[in-house]
């Protein structure tokens, strides 16, 4: 047990130092082609750091975890949502670009109603099975694609804000390098932390569901927290905010897409209450962002979504122990 905190804890140092460095390669690169830091936190860091919840979900699909697989995404998602961002607005209170509010939030918001409607089919449709097919992947993907155009037609239109500390501006060689080099300690260091906690869970007999949806969830998104954290502390408020909505989208129409095309997946109707969870902490930061002092995410309201956070995980352990007794 002391040999698996230890790689625990040494999997924390390598995904923060990762992050640094991702973060330093990404904005370098975004300052010298004038791409704004939005459109780089959308992409090119969305996708990086959410490579561990694609490796962790289509293997567990593989695996027939399909609790695991599902859990592990709609578990990421509420973690980015109501963990992140609320870590990220408490360091420095985040300040977004109109776009985000008015398009990647709702459209977070529609990736999520979009996957509620497609795993549901006994629910919604009268089907004898619920689950994600590969139609319905292939539908994720067309939605993924959508949303890459988006960002293509808008990423230089886009004005940047020129907030916080002074950006770094590297060789391009060297910022590519920094980003690769980030990105690889950030998988690394994802797969050591998850693989870590995995064992610690199931030494108490933790199910797989709780699993996917906290310790899988927060694990595989651990990239994201530092990688928010880090530009948050930066004062690149962009970045840390673009990340974790760029985040959210990928991670359901692009690994949900991508699993379920390999492997369709079974779906537990159970997670639904996790999904209405999704749904409800997404409608609450549009809510945010739209009152006081507009597109801008102040720190007490980053105290509420932590607050939300803890709720409900502490609802979480409690069913979990209810269902064990």
């Amino acid at each position: 047990m002391f040999l698996t905190i230890l790689l625990l804890l040494v999997g924390f140092a390598i995904l923060i130092k990762g992050a640094d460095f991702l973060v330093n390669g990404a904005s370098s690169a975004a300052k010298k082609y004038g791409i704004s830091n939005l459109a780089i936190g959308l992409t090119v860091v969305a996708f990086g750091t959410s490579m561990p919840e694609l490796i962790v979900s289509l293997l567990s699909a593989i695996n027939g975890k399909a609790d695991a697989s599902f859990g592990n995404v709609i578990g990421s998602n509420n973690f980015n949502l109501l963990f992140i961002l609320g870590v990220a607005g408490v360091i420095y209170p985040l300040v977004v670009q109109r776009n985000t509010v008015k398009f990647e939030v709702p459209l977070s918001l529609l990736a999520a109603g979009v996957l509620f409607v497609l795993v549901n089919d006994g629910l919604l449709w009268g089907g004898t099975s619920n689950g994600l097919s590969r139609i319905d992947a292939l539908i994720l993907l067309v939605f993924f694609a959508g949303f890459l155009f988006y960002i293509y037609r808008t990423m230089k239109s886009s004005p940047d804000l020129e907030e916080g500390e002074p950006i770094k501006i590297y060789s391009m060689p060297m910022s590519i390098g920094m980003a690769v080099m980030g990105l690889v300690m950030l998988i690394g260091g994802g797969k050591l932390v998850v693989d870590s906690a995995i064992s610690i869970a199931q030494s108490f007999g933790l199910s797989e569901k709780i699993i996917g949806l906290t310790i899988l969830a927060a694990g595989t998104s651990l990239p994201e927290l530092a990688t928010s954290a880090v530009a948050a502390y930066r004062k690149n408020t962009d970045i840390a905010i673009g990340n974790v909505v760029g985040s959210n989208i990928f991670n359901i129409f692009f690994i949900l897409g991508v699993t379920g095309t390999i492997s369709p997946i079974n779906y537990n109707t159970a997670l639904n209450f996790d999904m209405m969870v999704l749904l409800a902490a997404t409608v609450v930061l549009m809510i945010f962002m739209f009152t006081l002092n507009q597109r801008k995410l102040d720190r007490w309201e980053a105290f509420m979504l932590l607050a939300g956070y803890l709720a409900y995980t502490v609802f979480l352990i409690g069913m979990e122990e209810g269902l064990a007794v």
